[in-house]
């Protein structure tokens, strides 16, 4: 179980790595924005078991998706990467 939980909080911080590029202004791959997202996608669909918490990694992933296409404002990054941050970092503990 154990292993699992490190496991999604791995993503969580590969996602926040995906946002935290974006805020500074360093466009990642477009592969690394597809791959974090989809996997953000899949995760937030624990949403259907009860776990509240997976709206902030559907919401990531729709705003990874968008940043391919629209350049987000920098507020609109920033939400995502420190919540993103705290869930992946909470999963080491």
């Amino acid at each position: 179980m154990g292993f699992l939980v490190k496991l999604l909080g791995s993503i969580d911080l590969a996602a926040a790595l995906a946002f935290l590029l974006l805020v500074f202004g360093i466009q990642p791959w477009t592969n690394y924005i597809l791959f974090c997202s989809g996997l953000l996608f899949i995760k937030g669909l624990f949403i259907l078991t009860g776990d509240i918490l997976s709206l902030v990694d559907l919401v990531s992933a729709i705003i990874l998706i968008l940043s391919l296409f629209l350049t987000p404002a920098t507020f609109f990054l920033w939400f995502p990467t420190l919540l993103l941050c705290s869930k992946g970092m909470a999963s080491f503990l």
